[in-house]
């Protein structure tokens, strides 16, 4: 991933390739087929400062805890979490958690990348965070003071997942909660160029994946259980039964489109190619065989057979790291709602995506924001915020 390599582009005239998806491996929706075009917005969109008193240090998540406070939080970099009232007149933020001493954000693509809270969070008061430190990525619980719902404990973790990052680049870094109550986690394929250890397309690793656990249900040598219908569970040749997608390079933010059901993810390209994807159970995205739909890997045996192509993709003319979003499902942009909005943090543009009723894409330019996107989010009442790693967090208005 790119994403905190601060350089801009010059914007090339827009054209936007969209690409015929194969047909998903494993269970799940067929995201259909097709070759979008890209049209402007119908209705003007501009964005606004969401929290004008408010300025955050290298701010990549925006979070809330579905426990009916209408409060949110701000995952930095360096290592801390920050809670405030979701209100457009708060002044002051305070620290829910500073994790600095344990994270290692020395490279642009290190840090406290990710925090997700447990779908009973208002019960057991259980989070999850995702971080680098010296050795590769950590995924940690934390718990609530149940004194105080606005402090983490930072005594209170429990190490679930360490591995080990060959590079200091691609770390991934998303986790989120399912429809199912499993946890979902995001990793890069380790890092450098072109993915020279053929971590993605290597089942028996876990980086360049989407990995799925149960956190709810400790294994007798694991503080977490394999779901029984993981793709690669009980499997005899050595594949990581935590993998539950594979064959991507760096996606960087993934969500759930909580009505279709489907799990969204944006994969950061190499040299060309800037993609959009539907996870499916058990498919392979083709890095580092493919860049989105076309051709990256040299070798004279490659064949798209069995490899799903994303619903959607742009060159680098657009944008050179893509940053996943949500779908739309709150009420102040109406015109807005069912699509899949989206940036990318090198040209700061924001699209909408939309699969119609024929799974035919329709991609429309909302905004050439200029900034860099590093984060979308969603706050209780399902409306959408823009993170901007300068330091500001922005919502889109008609």
């Amino acid at each position: 991933m790119r994403v905190l390599k601060i350089f801009f582009l010059t914007l090339l005239p827009i054209l936007m390739v969209g690409c015929s998806p194969a047909t998903p491996q494993g269970s799940g929706p067929d995201p259909g087929a097709g070759t979008g075009t890209e049209t402007p917005a119908t209705v003007s969109i501009k964005l606004v400062e969401a929290y004008p008193g408010l300025s955050f240090d290298q701010p990549l998540d925006y979070r809330h805890a579905g426990d009916d406070i209408d409060r949110v939080f701000v995952v930095e970099k360096t290592g801390r979490i920050l809670v405030f009232q979701n209100d457009p007149q708060v002044q002051a933020a305070r620290v829910f958690l500073d994790l600095t001493g344990l994270v290692d954000s020395r490279a642009s693509e290190k840090g406290l990348l990710g925090l997700a809270f447990h779908p009973d969070y208002k019960h057991n008061r259980y989070f999850y965070v995702n971080y680098t430190d010296s050795s590769g990525t950590v995924i940690a619980r934390y718990q609530t003071d149940p004194a105080d719902p606005n402090r983490g404990l930072p005594d209170s973790a429990k190490v679930l997942l360490a591995f080990p990052q060959p590079y200091s680049n691609h770390n991934g870094g998303n986790l989120a909660f399912g429809p199912d109550g499993y946890l979902y986690i995001a990793t890069g394929d380790g890092g450098s160029q072109g993915d020279p250890q053929k971590n993605a397309q290597n089942r028996g690793s876990l980086l360049g994946k989407i990995l799925r656990i149960d956190v709810d249900k400790p294994g007798a040598d694991k503080p977490y259980s394999i779901p029984g219908d993981n793709p690669f569970f009980g499997n005899t040749q050595g594949f990581r039964e935590e993998v539950y997608a594979y064959g991507l390079r760096n996606p960087w933010r993934f969500s759930f489109d909580r009505e279709r059901g489907w799990l969204w993810a944006a994969d950061v390209g190499q040299n060309k190619i800037e993609e959009i994807d539907i996870i499916q159970k058990g498919a392979n995205y083709g890095w580092n065989l493919m860049e989105g739909s076309q051709r990256y890997s040299a070798s004279a045996d490659f064949d798209k057979t069995g490899l799903t192509l994303p619903v959607w993709e742009y060159e680098h003319s657009l944008g050179n790291s893509v940053t996943g979003g949500y779908v739309y499902y709150g009420s102040k942009t109406p015109s807005l709602k069912g699509a899949y909005i989206y940036g990318d943090f090198g040209s700061g543009m924001i699209w909408a995506l939309r699969l119609g009723t024929d799974l035919k894409p329709d991609n429309r330019l909302l905004i050439d924001s200029k900034l860099n996107i590093s984060s979308f989010g969603v706050d209780q009442n399902n409306e959408l915020y823009i993170v901007d790693y300068s330091g500001k967090i922005y919502r889109l208005l008609e």
